[in-house]
């Protein structure tokens, strides 16, 4: 069993890596997909940062554009979508200092809490009705997502939006896996209190980058690398 879990990691490493090297020489095809593999999570830690669509989208451009026109940079010590995930990051809190120079993800004292996941079930197609109404749901969520104090959204963003592990999470935020989950069980608790006024405990998938929105975002990257029609 250790053997096949070792293999796949091995061939998923020297997958991207191939990836990566067709991405150095500005091959299309290599540079969409990771795009797509990546707009989701850049797009929404990005917005977790600065609560604002077009910014987190402006974000996730310059994400991708300082990347790939720096990938000999990258040396592999971590996954690509770390690597990139870091520069996102890096952008959105350069926008917010400009304007909160105090501003710091990891000023909040440390519990001895544990985490609990809040799951977001995905809508089922062919419902009008129910989508709408589902729709409302959503933005009651982005709503009081947006009203949770940074470092608490980054976490919650990172950990349930986005399915990282306790590990990435605090790789990814420079802060320690016990304060991970401090923040994860805060930032749910808060999330309770605000969403069940509204809605009940009734929660579904927020912040969507997908469809048109994901096309639109990786023609405007590849535009402005010169690549494509």
């Amino acid at each position: 069993m250790q053997r096949t879990v070792a293999g796949q990691t091995a061939a998923i490493r020297t997958s991207e890596a191939e990836l990566i090297d067709r991405a150095r020489g500005r091959d299309e095809a290599a540079l969409r997909q990771i795009m797509q593999a990546n707009n989701r999570r850049l797009y929404r830690l990005a917005r977790g940062i600065l609560r604002s669509d077009s910014e987190a989208e402006d974000v996730v451009q310059e994400t991708y554009v300082r990347a790939f026109t720096h990938l000999d940079g990258f040396k592999g010590e971590s996954a690509l979508s770390t690597w990139l995930s870091r520069i996102a990051i890096n952008e959105a809190l350069g926008r917010v200092r400009s304007a909160k120079p105090d501003v710091e993800l990891g000023a909040v004292g440390e519990e001895a809490l544990e985490a609990q996941i809040i799951k977001f079930p995905v809508s089922p197609p062919g419902d009008p009705e129910r989508t709408m109404a589902q729709r409302e749901i959503q933005r009651v969520v982005e709503r009081a997502i947006d009203e949770l104090p940074d470092v608490f959204r980054m976490v919650f963003v990172a950990r349930v939006m986005e399915g990282m592990t306790i590990e990435e999470t605090a790789d990814l935020l420079a802060v320690k896996p016990e304060t991970v989950k401090t923040r994860l069980h805060r930032a749910r608790t808060m999330l309770r209190e605000i969403v069940e006024k509204e809605i009940g405990p009734v929660m579904m998938d927020a912040f969507p980058f997908a469809g048109w929105r994901c096309e639109r975002l990786t023609l405007a990257v590849l535009k402005r690398l010169g690549i494509g029609g």
